[in-house]
């Protein structure tokens, strides 16, 4: 088995419970892990026989752009969407971070991590 972490990517995007956020928008940052089995990629070192991270981002920047109310719903549509594409995946767990939140004081950011 292996693990596939892609870390750090910055989305902005109009997710949120208030009118406002969904109008101005807001910096999300967001984290997988992908386990899956990476042998046979490991000894062919070709692309076909990986996971490949990058459609693992360009799903998660799709659903990224679709706007939600809540950060759960974000995480679970992402992991659908992954489930849906690669039949190798075993478990994968995200992490969605909403920047500078507006709740009412200074609060570096808020975030759900969901796994399954």
């Amino acid at each position: 088995m292996g693990l596939i972490e892609i870390e750090n990517m910055e989305f902005y995007a109009y997710h949120g419970h208030f009118k406002e956020e969904q109008v101005v928008g807001n910096k999300f940052i967001v984290k997988i892990a992908i386990e899956t089995d990476c042998s046979t990629a490991a000894l062919s070192d070709n692309l076909k026989d990986a996971l490949d991270y990058q459609k693992v981002y360009k799903i998660i920047k799709v659903e990224m752009e679709k706007k939600s109310f809540l950060l759960e719903n974000i995480c679970k549509r992402i992991l659908d969407t992954l489930y849906a594409h690669f039949s190798s995946i075993t478990k994968a767990t995200i992490k969605v971070s909403k920047m500078n939140p507006p709740m009412g004081g200074q609060i570096g950011k808020v975030s759900i991590t969901m796994s399954r």
